[in-house]
């Protein structure tokens, strides 16, 4: 049996959101930018918790802003049922390189953020998808109170990402 890529090597690319109809399929909630991207992958991690097991994509198709799945093990509604919620990823090492100056959305979580003076102003806890651009939310916690700061994640705002050195620059004040 072949060794399941390890939780950090996978990247979360949608989720089950219910059971479709009572063979087994799947109503998929993509979260990635194109709906039908997921079925480019025809081995998917499904898994909650940390648990992941692989399956075998066997036929998809686009409904709406959701996917229509069969995946391999998965011929009754019941099954289908119960694994309402389960995340779908898939391996890292499957995924094109982003382009230069672009980066997978797990790639970011998890950065410190500072200012152009090196004032700290948290850490990037995800993304958000505005239609114009993405937005970084920010975490900072000061004398046991979370603060939470939204920042455009637009060029002329970010000043650098560096993945290596988890550290990403902003001109971005303390006070905005």
């Amino acid at each position: 049996m072949a060794q399941l890529p390890q939780p950090e090597d996978l990247v979360v690319m949608g989720r089950v959101a219910a059971p479709y109809a009572v063979s087994g399929w799947l109503k998929i909630q993509p979260f990635t930018e194109s709906v039908d991207s997921l079925l480019d992958y025809p081995l998917w991690h499904v898994g909650k918790n940390g648990k992941w097991r692989a399956c075998q994509l066997l036929e998809g198709k686009v409904h709406g802003q959701t996917l229509l799945v069969s995946l391999q093990g998965i011929s009754d509604r019941n099954v289908a049922e119960a694994m309402q919620g389960f995340e779908i990823a898939v391996s890292r090492a499957e995924l094109p390189p982003p382009a230069e100056d672009e980066y997978y959305w797990d790639q970011l979580t998890g950065l410190d953020v500072v200012n152009l003076q090196g004032e700290s102003l948290g850490k990037v806890v995800g993304i958000l998808e505005t239609g114009a651009h993405e937005v970084l939310k920010i975490q900072d916690e000061h004398d046991g109170k979370t603060f939470e700061r939204l920042i455009p994640f637009v060029g002329a705002l970010v000043q650098s990402v560096d993945l290596v050195g988890k550290r990403i620059v902003v001109d971005w004040g303390l006070d905005y």
